[in-house]
């Protein structure tokens, strides 16, 4: 009878056991569930889903209950082993805490103090531009300060509101959508601006709008788009005079804690600024008034170098984007033989001065250290990481399992620091490593395949997340696009410059030369290399008694002097593909 009992009794026990297993299993599941629902963006059950949401938390939070209740009773027997259990389990977890934060910490000191040593800063002070007089900044003038004033005030502090009552007389959308009806910059496939179609945009907004001064009767394509513009004379020359001042700095709020909340309102109005002016410069040259259309691209240069110095690697694009605007009349000038000598002169002398390769590494070293910024914000306020992954992954993007694991604790505020250090160094690794040097300011290079192999590095560190490694994602986007820009900037300035000295050889001589050699140094100082590569830069001339003028472009091969394009309607130019060409109509 007594081996009967206890062998029931024992059968009893482990029933009552697995019953214990399987109250701490659905509990820690609905945890699980309560947090991520909480935390995680996207996982939030939506319309329809109560149903959903009632089957998993009534059994849960039953569960809940229930393994909280055998915990206090099982305490209240044993609490001298539950003491116990707590020390050990909280001695394990202050340790581990201990060594992830002294590695990180320890691991980011060294390389800092490494790269320190040899004249690499990483605090974002480095990086603000250094102030300047108020009464010569060209940014704090009335015209320029109506480009952002709406936002920002002359410190660079937030308005809350707006200032709708500030008229943005730099805006200078004066086309729908801000998208122009025409293209702008097409020189790199050979195509000219289409004057007709702003002809037919202005005639078509004189039906709806007085906005547009046009003509009674229709006058060429040129006439028409200049008569449209005229109304912007006095604001172009107003601007024209500001752009004389001697120093030029926004005011942003640098000392704001997160530097991600900077607003950069001045750019979108530079841009559309520089896009009117080429298009003024495009139709005053086909009308035959070439100084005007000088005076107009020098205006565009000066609106590039405007910004220059601030820490912003958008900003720097921005810049590429206005050159390359301004390039598209210099090339409608060559191409119709529009250009006196000593304007090409004028000219050269102005593209002489953008340098593109320190003007990458500046970009790329300020954002690095806004990077560094960045996480010394996300390790004061931990529970802003979720905010980041949102802005860096897009609508509809989906975490890793590492990267919800830490969104999660940093959420909680639970995760160590030093995870944020390690991943602050590998960021700086992937730079220092790979991006920093695709620019080679001695020897005048980008070097392409350097940042291909740093894309295929932060791809493969990506595809395998871990709590080091997770926010390469949101900070290190396919920075090799980065340099391919830049690189394309510097090869399209150097091409338009020896352009130049081809025209004015051809004005002085009848013709276009043989080779490249003449022109230095009577038509240009010194003909530049191939960015891509070091070599000289392809030459040769045509049939029609023009010449071929290009680089190798991105993909380092010698496709002959083809263009690359994309598969788009119209296509447009693929800049990792075929050559970067200088040719004419």
């Amino acid at each position: 009878m007594n081996e009967k009992t206890k062998t029931a009794g024992g059968k009893g026990g482990a029933e009552i056991s697995w019953c214990r297993v399987w109250l701490i299993l659905l509990a820690a599941i609905f945890v699980i569930t309560c947090v991520a629902t909480l935390t995680i963006p996207g996982a939030r059950p939506r319309g329809g889903a109560d149903w959903g949401r009632a089957l998993v938390f009534i059994p849960g939070f039953s569960a809940l209950a229930a393994t909280a209740l055998w915990l206090v009773l099982w305490l209240c027997f044993h609490w001298r082993r539950a003491v116990f259990l707590l020390a050990c389990a909280a001695t394990v977890i202050a340790l581990f805490y201990a060594e992830e934060d002294w590695r990180g910490h320890h691991a980011w000191n060294k390389f800092r103090r490494e790269w320190e040593a040899k004249g690499e800063r990483f605090d974002f002070a480095s990086a603000v531009p250094p102030p300047v007089p108020e009464d010569q900044n060209f940014a704090l003038t009335p015209l320029v300060f109506s480009s952002y004033g709406q936002m920002l005030d002359r410190t660079g502090h937030r308005l809350q509101p707006r200032n709708t009552n500030l008229v943005a007389r730099l805006g200078m959308s004066y086309w729908d959508g801000g998208n122009p009806p025409g293209n702008l910059n097409g020189w790199a496939l050979g195509e000219a601006t289409d004057l007709t179609a702003f002809q037919h945009y202005y005639q078509e907004q004189a039906a709806k709008t007085n906005l547009f001064p046009v003509p009674p009767t229709p006058q060429s394509p040129a006439a028409d788009v200049l008569l449209a513009l005229s109304r912007l004379d006095p604001t172009l020359e107003e601007l024209r005079q500001d752009a004389e001042l001697p120093y030029s700095r926004f005011p942003l709020d640098y000392d704001t804690e997160n530097k991600a909340a900077i607003v950069l309102p001045h750019l979108a109005a530079l841009k559309r600024c520089a896009q009117v002016l080429a298009l003024r410069a495009t139709a005053e040259l086909q009308t035959g008034q070439s100084d005007r259309a000088l005076a107009d691209i020098t205006l565009i240069q000066r609106l590039t170098e405007a910004i220059h110095s601030e820490p912003f690697l958008i900003s720097h694009l921005v810049r590429i984007a206005m050159v390359q605007l301004a390039l598209q009349p210099v090339w409608e000038g060559l191409a119709d033989h529009r250009w006196t000598g000593a304007q090409l002169t004028a000219l050269d002398a102005d593209l002489a001065k953008l340098d593109f390769l320190t003007g990458y590494k500046r970009g790329m070293h300020c954002e690095l250290v806004f990077q560094g910024a960045h996480l010394d914000y996300l390790q004061m306020h931990p529970g802003k990481y979720l905010e980041l992954f949102n802005e860096g992954g897009g609508e509809g993007s989906k975490m890793s399992a590492a990267e919800g694991a830490l969104a999660i604790l940093m959420q909680l505020h639970l995760a160590p620091s030093g995870w944020l250090y390690q991943n602050r160094l590998n960021c700086a690794l992937a730079m220092e490593k790979y991006y920093l040097p695709v620019a080679d300011v001695q020897s005048r290079t980008f070097n392409p395949a350097l940042a291909r192999r740093g894309d295929d590095y932060m791809g493969n560190e990506s595809r395998h997340s871990t709590p080091y490694n997770v926010l390469a994602r949101q900070f290190l986007p396919a920075l090799g696009t980065a340099g391919r820009r830049f690189a394309l900037a510097q090869g399209d300035v150097d091409l338009a410059r020896v352009a130049m000295a081809l025209e004015r050889y051809r004005l002085a001589q009848g013709r276009y030369p043989g080779s490249l050699d003449p022109l230095a140094p009577q038509y240009i100082g010194e003909v530049p290399h191939d960015v891509i590569g070091g070599q000289p830069l392809h030459y040769r001339l045509t049939d029609d008694g023009r010449f071929v003028l290009y680089s190798v472009g991105w993909n380092e091969t010698d496709d002959g002097g083809v263009v690359g394009l994309t598969k788009g309607k119209p296509p447009t130019q693929d800049i990792a593909k075929g050559d970067w060409v200088w040719r004419y109509p």
